[in-house]
Formats: structure tokens, C-alpha cells, sequence
């Protein structure tokens, strides 16, 4: 007997083999329903005094028979998204008048159904037919479109299979459109969360725009929702979801990133719920870092941040997925696969601790070398996108040229420059900070940071221009001080030439510092008056060649 899926408690078991029965019902694919298929749906809900739900797939066959309304039959996994309509139909009846309720369109809109219809059933016999589509994007209508109810002998010759056809030649045409203005990048829709922060909140979206845009993606729409207290399954709560899922079908987005870390449970059902794909922060951030990451060191630790960010989000599907084995020893469900899953990823996660225990003990080395040779170390440090390469470049007069981009730099950076009344001195540029910096990447990359913790002094490059500036230098010392980090620092205000006048003089009242242009050359040599003083304070002596000119 096939499976018969919803409230099939108290049936009979006659019942129950005529609900199985249905699974050998075919509909010409062109067709909505047949007219014994109307009398057979018809009698047996009549008889039982429930609702009988069909779904049919692109042919016509029935691959799943339910007891009770709409909501109540389960979609396959992995239906949605194979085409830009499932490629599933809904078929059920109503034992009262009334129409398409507000659940059954939300089942039809959800799971991109190709359609839905509901029979209403008087005194056993098939009555009125209500059938609704999808309306395409941007259409006028609703997210649904509903067809007049009539008879359901006059939906009998209804062209179902050209319908949905031409509904999505209308949803690959404005998609073909969008690309053309906004490029072959994944759309996504951007999802923040307001607990009472107020301008901060629209801050951070921002920057996950910035973030989205840097990780390959296409910001086409943000949410910011005031939730003071959040959803511990959907995060956003179940009405806001079916509202992103309707502004993701407009904007043909396939995915929605969220501002704040998901648990793996919310990131499973927010996922189930709207068939989209779903990032949060963090997740986002290490797809940049492995974008970025081009030495084996930076590798190794993206990968390290990335399977530590993985392990406990891990979900297994229980017993079906153990392994039997055969002889003594080995009876009973033996190891699951989400054991051996976890077992491998843990395997994975010491190989790549020891590898960078290698490369720190590298780094130790290199460190000792230069102590004794006396030359003294700057770290270049800062928010991401600060403008810290490109002042490393304009100090060094060397190096790589910095990208307009959020962690372009993830591998410590050393060059060798000249101070005037200090002599050489290393600069060495760091990894940029961020707020709320995922910890799995704190972990992975304090083995570089240690540059900073070593360093005689810091250069903290702060970009002017910046809307919210302030917010950045604060998450920066913060970083700082809990990494342990206690040498001076000397403030650069970078991108000076782009700031505001009003904002380099209030942020030079409020925190100093030395306005700078990096590709203007403008304050480079002030900045490297203020580096020598701060050097020569702390007790760096200078080189016998301390005076002589600047090298190139």
C-alpha cells in the first residue's frame, strides 16, 4: 500500500486502499482534472468527512495522495528550484464553500507551485472549481493569480500544460533582463535586524552590502526588521519569512543573507521554509577570506575557519544513514554517517592545526632574526577597506597595490622603508578588522596577528571618508585590546582628500591624528615625522645612516 501522508488517524482500512488507489490516477498533462477523477476525489471525502489533498507532477501522475487541506501534504525536498516553478501541481477539495483560503495560496506562492486548485464538494458530487497561478514578477497582481471559479466541467478542456508554460517564458525573460542590468552575480536579498540599536543597525546592513558585492554578489534589496526579541526557528518569525520569500520571487533572488550568525537550527528551517539558499554574516565573511586567500598559509587558515565554523552545524538524518557491519563486534546501527562526517572533519581540523603550528614556528624564526638585527617593526592595521595596503605602499615605496575591496589582504605583508632619524624600519601590513569578527577567523588567523602583538609600533589607519568612522576606530582598539596588544599607536586619517572638511577637523579634535592622501602624497611626510618621534620614544635607536636621504 502506497504511503498516505497527513491526518489519517481513525481511518478505515478501506478507506485507507481507496486513498492508496489514487496513486494510480493519471491526468493528461494538458488538463487540470479528469471528470472520474472529480467524483472519485468527491465520494471518498464526502464519505470520510475530510479534505483529500493530490499532488501531481509535469505528466500527470499522482506522487502524493494527504488527508486535510492544502498545507497538510509535505512538497518532496529538492523540488524547488530545479525549474523556476517546481514543476508540481496541487489538487484538493473543500467540504464547504468559500474559495482559496490565505493557507492555500501560501502553499502554492512557497513552493513555486505550478498551480493550485480546490473542488468543492456538495452532498458528494463535484461543484464549483477555484484554480489560481503564480503572477508572474513584477506583475500588478497579487503573488497569485485566481481564476474565476466556475463549474468544474468547464475547467475540463482548461489548457493547464500552456499556462504554465507561458508563465515561466515570463519568468526567464525577466530574468534574462535583470542580468543585463545587473550582471550574471547571485542576486540576494539582505536581511538585518534591529534589537534596538537604531542608526547602528542600518550601519551594519551596509556593510553587508559591502561584504555581499566584495564575496561576487548582487545586493538587490535590504530588509531591516525591528525584532527586540528573536525567533528561535525563523529567526524573523514565520509572517516576515513569507514576506522575503514574496520580495525574493520579484527581485529573482535565490538567496537571502542574514545580518547576525544563525544557529544551524534556524538556518535549516528558514531554509525548508522559503526553498531559498540562506548565508548569515559569518558565513559570507569566510566566502571572502577563501576568495582571497592565495598562499598556502592563508589557505590553511580560511580552510582551519571554515571547518571549525562547519563542525557543530553538522545534521544527520538519523538511523537510515548508519552503517552495518557483518561478525561479532559489529551488530546494532554501528557508526552513523554524521559520526563519520564529524570524525573526518576533526581529522581535518588537527592536520590543518599542525600545519600551522609549522608555519607560526616560521614566523617565530623570522621574528628572532630581525630582533637582532635591530631593525625595528611597524604594523599597518586598521578596518578592512581603511586604505591600509595602499599607505604600506606609499611608506615602502614597494609592494602589492591595494584593491577597492574587504579583506583583499589576508598574509602579513613586509617591506622594508625609511624614516628620517630612524633609519630602516620593517612595515608589515595585517589582516583587516571587522565588526563582530567571526571568532573561528580570530582563531584561525592569530598566528598573523601575532605580527601586531610584536610590533615596536602601530600605524592604525582610520578612512576619513567614511560614513561612521568614529564606530570603525572603536571596533579596532577594541580587536586590539583583546588580542593583548599594548604597543603605541600613531593615527592616520586616511583618504583625507575624499573626507568632508566638517569631518577631518571633528575627528582630528576628537582622536588627532595626521590627515593623509596615499595617492595624492599628500601628509606622508608628517605621518613619517609623527612614526620616527614615536620610535625614538619607546626606545628604538637610530641607525648610523639615520640621516641619510630617503631610498626608493
Amino acid at each position: 500500500m502506497e504511503k498516505i501522508f497527513g491526518k489519517t488517524e481513525g481511518l478505515k482500512k478501506s478507506e485507507l486502499r481507496r486513498l492508496s488507489n489514487l496513486y494510480r490516477r493519471r491526468v493528461p498533462p494538458e488538463r487540470v482534472l479528469t471528470a472520474e477523477l472529480a467524483q472519485a476525489l468527491a465520494g471518498l471525502s464526502q464519505e470520510m468527512g475530510r479534505p483529500i489533498s493530490l499532488l501531481l507532477d509535469r505528466e500527470g501522475r499522482v506522487v502524493r495522495v494527504g488527508v486535510g487541506d492544502a498545507k497538510d501534504l509535505p512538497i518532496p525536498e529538492g523540488a524547488r528550484g530545479e525549474r523556476r516553478l517546481s514543476g508540481f501541481r496541487l489538487l484538493h477539495t473543500h467540504l464547504a464553500k468559500g474559495g482559496l483560503s490565505r493557507p492555500d495560496l501560501s502553499v502554492l506562492f512557497l513552493n513555486r507551485l505550478d498551480s493550485l486548485a480546490a473542488l468543492e464538494v456538495e452532498d458528494g458530487r463535484p461543484a464549483t472549481l477555484h484554480l489560481a497561478f503564480l503572477s508572474p514578477p513584477k506583475a500588478q497582481e497579487e503573488d497569485w493569480r485566481i481564476l474565476p471559479p466556475r463549474p468544474y466541467f468547464q475547467y475540463l478542456d482548461f489548457d493547464h500544460k500552456a499556462e504554465v508554460e507561458a508563465l515561466e517564458e515570463e519568468m526567464a525573460r525577466q530574468a534574462r533582463v535583470r542580468e543585463l542590468l545587473d550582471g550574471s552575480g547571485e542576486r540576494a536579498i539582505l536581511v538585518g535586524v534591529d534589537r534596538g540599536e537604531g542608526p547602528e543597525a542600518e550601519a551594519y546592513l551596509s556593510e553587508l552590502a559591502e561584504l555581499t558585492r566584495t564575496a561576487g554578489g548582487v545586493p538587490v534589496k535590504r530588509v531591516l526588521v525591528f525584532r527586540p526579541h528573536l525567533d528561535p526557528r525563523y529567526l524573523v518569525g514565520w509572517g516576515k519569512l513569507e514576506e522575503l520569500k514574496s520580495l525574493a520571487y520579484h527581485e529573482n533572488a535565490s538567496t537571502l543573507i542574514f545580518g547576525l550568525e544563525l544557529t544551524p537550527t534556524q538556518a535549516r528551517e528558514i531554509e525548508r521554509a522559503t526553498g531559498l539558499k540562506v548565508l548569515d554574516r559569518t558565513q559570507l565573511i569566510l566566502d571572502i577570506f577563501a576568495l582571497h586567500a592565495k598562499t598556502p598559509e592563508a589557505q590553511t587558515q580560511v580552510e582551519l575557519a571554515q571547518l571549525r565554523y562547519l563542525l557543530p552545524r553538522l545534521v544527520g538524518k538519523g538511523k537510515e544513514l548508519s552503517r552495518l557491519g557483518g561478525g561479532i563486534g559489529t551488530r546494532g546501527p554501528g557508526e552513523t554517517k554524521l559520526e563519520v562526517d564529524r570524525r573526518r572533519l576533526q581529522e581535518r581540523i588537527a592536520h590543518l592545526s599542525r600545519r600551522l603550528e609549522e608555519f607560526t614556528r616560521r614566523r617565530e624564526e623570522a621574528r628572532r632574526q630581525r630582533k637582532r638585527r635591530g631593525v625595528p617593526l611597524v604594523a599597518v592595521v586598521g578596518y578592512t577597506n581603511a586604505g591600509k595596503t595602499t599607505l604600506l605602499q606609499a611608506l615602502a615605496r614597494g609592494g602589492e597595490p591595494g584593491e577597492d575591496k574587504l579583506f583583499a589582504t589576508l598574509r602579513p605583508l613586509t617591506r622594508r622603508g625609511f624614516l628620517p632619524g630612524v633609519g630602516e624600519v620593517l612595515f608589515t601590513d595585517t589582516v583587516g578588522f571587522i565588526r563582530q569578527m567571526p571568532k573561528e577567523l580570530l582563531t584561525a588567523f592569530r598566528a598573523t596577528l601575532e605580527e601586531v602583538r610584536e610590533a615596536d609600533l602601530l600605524v592604525h589607519v582610520l578612512d576619513a571618508s567614511e560614513e561612521g568612522a568614529m564606530g570603525r576606530y572603536r571596533v579596532v582598539e577594541e580587536l586590539l585590546a583583546e588580542l593583548g596588544v599594548e604597543a603605541p599607536r600613531v593615527l592616520a586619517l586616511a583618504k583625507a582628500d575624499r573626507a568632508a572638511p566638517y569631518d577631518l577637523y571633528y575627528l582630528r579634535e576628537r582622536l588627532g591624528g595626521i590627515p593623509v592622501s596615499a595617492l595624492k602624497g599628500t601628509g606622508l611626510p608628517e605621518l613619517k615625522g609623527a612614526l620616527a618621534e614615536a620610535l625614538l620614544r619607546v626606545g628604538v635607536r637610530p641607525q648610523p645612516w639615520a640621516q641619510a636621504p630617503q631610498y626608493t
